[in-house]
């Protein structure tokens, strides 16, 4: 842990003489954040004008499933895993002025998904819910940092032969997920940095909520 946030803060550690100065340390702290903070808004900017047109198809295919009597499974792991929380969430707890629409985390059943791991294997976790509550009107949301996890490359696969609506949310060139034909809408961040991803990630999932919202 200290390797990790020494190459993340090195101004905290650091030995010369601006270490023991608290007025330098404060003012590499707030470059850090104002760098950082440029990042992403420069990564965002990125990603409307690359895959703008993509997110307003997909916005419009999501709303003509919610129409159609469509719900939404939505899943992912570790960080990930939180963010298909909040995905189902946007979906269910809509600002005012908009219609709560049908949305499910597929991470947040405890107890399948611990028996799913302990009796079968943590592959199929995400699979075999999609197989066992998925329709043809329904969607599926996948989030991965790496775009590699083989659950979500299973997932996918599934929702594909049940005919739903699949979207892919990844980082960097998409990993195995963009290599992956069941997969309808793939969204991708191009960067290494895993915080960074995720962030553009949650802009991603809330534009297709309100992009959904406003369409059905």
């Amino acid at each position: 842990m200290t390797d990790m946030m020494r190459s993340l803060y090195p101004f905290l550690y650091s030995d010369d003489e601006a270490g023991g100065d608290v007025d330098a340390v404060l003012a590499e702290a707030r470059q850090s954040t104002i760098d950082k903070v440029r990042e992403i808004m420069e990564l965002r900017a990125e990603v409307r004008r690359d895959q703008g047109s993509l997110l307003a198809e997909c916005g419009a295919a999501m709303a003509g499933r919610f129409a159609a009597g469509g719900r939404l499974f939505s899943f992912g792991n570790g960080g990930s895993s939180t963010d298909a929380q909040d995905i189902a969430t946007q979906f269910m707890n809509p600002p005012d002025g908009t219609t709560a629409l049908p949305a499910f985390a597929l991470t947040a059943d405890i107890a399948v998904l611990t028996a799913l791991s302990n009796d079968v294997g943590f592959d199929v976790v995400f699979s075999r819910q999609l197989a066992a509550f998925g329709r043809e009107t329904d969607i599926a949301v996948g989030l991965s940092t790496s775009g590699n996890s083989p659950n979500l490359l299973a997932a996918f696969d599934e929702a594909r032969r049940v005919g739903m609506l699949t979207i892919g949310i990844s980082g960097h060139t998409g990993g195995r997920m963009a290599q992956l034909h069941s997969i309808d809408y793939l969204f991708t961040v191009p960067s290494s940095s895993v915080h960074r991803v995720q962030e553009a990630q949650t802009t991603i999932y809330h534009v297709l909520a309100e992009l959904a919202a406003e369409g059905r």
